[in-house]
């Protein structure tokens, strides 16, 4: 990662000697690195999954919570406040999610004498409630858009408040946010489910059920202002970032600058978020979001996140600055001054006077985009990448790293720097590709995907980019499978020979009986319901005869070893690195970008391993929040079976075919596990 410039700074006045993180992954790392250049102490808390976590390797200090659930460890106050007192620390960082916005935390850690490194309870409080958020900024002269609070529970009175704010419309929870407890809504017909299934969600992810309506702009972007207040009443912004692709309203890329915002508008924006900060009285770390109408640069108030970013490291490569420093030195009662004055000098280079470089950061999770972001939570089993000029890495996880289905199954933010936008687009995509990622499905290839998207390079990134993208969540496959079969056997070849044996010298193909070549079968396994790929192959020296798919292949070898061979095809040649797993996967990455993973399918497959024929099982381990049939109900294909949640996201067990519900074999906060029978269908 690129070494910031740190803001130089007064004497502070209540210096800090040790820092808890009360979170865990890239976040606690990314404090933990700013804390230890510091000179402060560092201690780490975490679950029993987090137990073997980076995180808790790298503090000087690390404290057990025990339990398994965010509820049982990082969200439990009294624990996190006896991790502090036990290992002397005086001050508390929250990072993001868990208990960064919880007013009563930053309450009880003032109380323990302990250093809070955010803003007041106060502020907190006022900006943790949407709605109440809402009515402070319209107070103030913030352009807001029509909204409705809905406090009953009676359907007639939510869709007459619909018909005041309008559709389309957000149902939104007025507590918490990361796109939970939300539901667009483009017609009056399903409104009810939406807030039913809005104030569920809420009240699981929040403790808090309230939801309100707000109008839904259908072509806007989603811009928002970093900033900064200090315990002097000063206020000072950093200037925007554009997070406008979204998949289930949640940022999956964002970049600094906007590629549409105006120097005006910046300003205007800038003003108008600062004049909220010093309203509030606000110190620390903050972002006031706005809905952005490109078409005529208008800006609406979305919500203040009164917290660090998730995105905050775009703001850094553009600025030179590092936040999390300056959390701790406005924590300590540094002023802002300095930086708003450079600030204001940044406001020429955004203007164009003198190049500025852009940034861009994607998030890399352990999801399927192709079934609707389904999580994939298990064992990453090798997780790699190499040092870049330009790329930065903001990972939580390494090799061995098991993804819980407890927790964000975020696995790492990757950000690039650039001279230009398309620069930082084309560095970050190829950083991806170069990525060794093995053991678990991920949206790599369609953030890739995405960098690479003439749309995006063009800037035409609204909240609705994805949507009108679907062909991103499963991009065009950048393996060649010709040459990753070949290096498959090529290698498992060569690794069985080394292995010695009685047949460890006899050449490949060789029988007892006469024989052309030897017939084997692979599974593709990074590709879903793969069929298997009958292979016909002979070696010949250093030349491979591959037949599959219907065509004959005279594939060139070199270099080949136990975890790695040079193929030529057509004469093209690859780099492939291959590692066979313990499972006996064989994963290949190759020098162009390509990658996939096969396995030889076995001549007696398991019998065991049969369908469902359709029954409602559930795809990844996580708990039952609602059941929509009982036995006896007749089911069409695509029908709503119950809906689980899992990795923080609500996921639907659907029926996969028409059928009549035998029996329901599971209960509202029943904890399940992945391919467990939930409903059984006759």
């Amino acid at each position: 990662m690129p070494t910031l410039p740190s803001p130089s700074s007064s004497a502070p006045s209540a210096p800090l000697t040790t820092v808890l993180v009360a979170n865990r992954g890239e976040i606690a790392r990314r404090v933990f690195r700013t804390a230890k250049a510091m000179g402060l102490r560092t201690v780490a808390v975490y679950s029993e999954p987090d137990a073997d976590a980076p995180h808790v390797h790298e503090a000087d200090l690390a404290v057990a919570l025990g339990g398994s659930s965010s509820a049982e460890s990082y969200l439990d106050v009294a624990k996190i406040l006896d991790a502090a007192r036990r290992t002397g620390a005086d001050a508390i960082h929250p990072g993001y999610g868990f208990l960064s916005e919880n007013a009563g935390f930053a309450e009880a850690c003032g109380q323990a004498g302990i250093t809070f490194i955010g803003p007041s309870p106060d502020a907190i409080r006022k900006m943790g409630i949407k709605h109440e958020a809402k009515a402070i900024a319209k107070a103030a002269g913030v352009p807001t858009l029509p909204d409705a609070l809905l406090t009953g529970d009676d359907p007639r009175e939510w869709r007459e408040a619909a018909a005041k704010v309008g559709f389309p419309l957000l149902v939104k929870a007025s507590a918490g946010g990361g796109g939970k407890g939300m539901r667009l809504v483009a017609a009056v017909e399903g409104l009810e489910d939406a807030v039913t299934g809005a104030r569920r969600e809420a009240a699981a992810a929040f403790g808090d059920g309230t939801v309100f309506l707000e109008r839904y702009l259908t072509e806007s972007r989603h811009v928002e202002i970093q900033v900064f207040g200090d315990t002097h009443g000063d206020a000072v912004h950093f200037g925007e970032r554009e997070c406008s692709v979204q998949r289930r309203h949640q940022k999956v890329v964002e970049e600094a600058p906007s590629p549409v915002v105006t120097p005006e508008t910046r300003q205007h924006m800038g003003e108008v978020a600062c004049a909220l900060v010093r309203e509030l009285g606000y110190v620390g770390a903050g972002t006031v979001e706005f809905l952005f109408d490109d078409t005529d640069q208008s800006f609406y108030f979305l919500e203040m996140n009164t917290r660090l970013q998730v995105e905050h490291p775009v703001t850094e490569e553009i600025t030179g600055r590092d936040l999390v420093r300056l959390q701790f030195d406005v924590a300590m009662g540094r002023p802002v001054t300095e930086e708003r004055r450079e600030a204001a000098l940044g406001e020429a280079v955004y203007g164009g006077w003198r190049p500025a470089p852009h940034a861009i950061e994607v998030r890399l999770y352990a999801e399927d985009p192709a079934r609707k972001y389904i999580p994939s939570p298990g064992t990453l089993a090798l997780y790699e990448h190499a040092d870049v000029p330009g790329i930065r890495y903001e990972d939580g996880v390494r090799s061995g790293s098991v993804v819980s289905h407890y927790y964000d199954p975020m696995l790492a933010k990757v950000i690039a720097t650039g001279a230009t936008r398309a620069e930082a687009a084309a560095k970050l995509a190829a950083a991806l590709d170069g990525m060794r990622i093995q053991g678990l499905k991920t949206n790599r290839d369609q953030l890739a995907a995405i960098l690479r998207d003439p749309d995006f390079l063009a800037g035409a990134t609204r909240t609705d980019f994805l949507d009108l993208h679907p062909d991103l969540a499963a991009p065009a496959d950048r393996a060649d499978v010709t040459a990753h079969l070949a290096a498959a056997i090529a290698v498992s070849v060569h690794r069985r020979r080394a292995a010695g044996g009685p047949t460890a010298f006899a050449p490949a193909g060789w029988r007892l009986l006469p024989y052309d070549g030897a017939n084997a079968a692979w599974t593709r396994q990074d590709v879903r319901r793969a069929p298997e790929t009958p292979v016909t192959y002979r070696f010949d020296g250093s030349t491979l005869y591959l037949i599959h798919g219907g065509g004959e292949y005279e594939v060139s070898l070199s270099g080949v070893g136990p975890e790695a061979a040079r193929v030529t095809v057509d004469g093209v040649t690859l780099r492939c690195r291959v590692r066979v797993a313990d499972d006996g996967v064989v994963w290949i990455d190759d020098s162009a970008g390509g990658h996939s993973a096969w396995k030889p399918t076995p001549r007696f497959p398991d019998d065991a391993d049969t369908a469902t024929g359709g029954d409602g099982a559930a795809e990844v381990p996580g708990t039952v929040v609602a059941i929509a049939v009982a036995a006896g109900d007749r089911v069409r294909t695509g029908q709503v079976l119950l809906t689980m949640e899992a990795m923080k996201m609500e996921h639907q067990v659907k029926a996969g075919r028409d059928a009549v519900v035998a029996s329901v074999d599971c209960a509202v906060g029943q904890f399940v596990d992945a391919h467990q029978i939930l409903v059984s269908l006759a």
